[in-house]
């Protein structure tokens, strides 16, 4: 054996029950595929009539995605390294909040502000 795997060995800090395997990568890589094609469908196949609808969708898939991404590849859980991980789970959460609430704003406003006048009102402006 290595130096490296018996450092590692009497570590308290390295997981014991860490489990990596090809049928949990494989299982977050197929849920990844389909949680990005049915949204890729609702849009292309323009299922909802509206648009508001179809975001909300899209975000809930988005918000289930980084779920999947946390637990098959980072193999982030609420027992490992001490909870410290469960904090960076958390901490993640308000982020993810704070961008999906603020680009739904920024979209919503962004018609509203950007939209030049009518021509109607161009001509009659002081």
């Amino acid at each position: 054996m290595s130096d490296a795997h018996d450092v590692h060995e009497h570590d308290p800090h390295v997981e014991a029950d860490l489990h990596i395997s090809l049928k949990g990568y494989l299982t977050g890589f197929i849920l990844s595929v389909i949680l990005t094609a049915i949204p890729f469908w609702l849009v292309m196949g323009k299922v909802f009539d509206k648009p508001g609808l179809t975001a909300f969708v899209i975000l809930g898939f988005a918000a289930v995605q980084i779920v999947v991404h946390m637990i098959y590849f980072l193999h982030l859980n609420a027992k490992s390294q001490g909870g410290w991980n469960m904090l960076a789970l958390i901490f993640t959460i308000v982020l993810v909040v704070i961008t999906l609430s603020g680009s739904l704003w920024v979209m919503f406003h962004l018609n509203h502000n950007m939209m030049p006048a009518s021509m109607h009102e161009m001509r009659n402006a002081p």
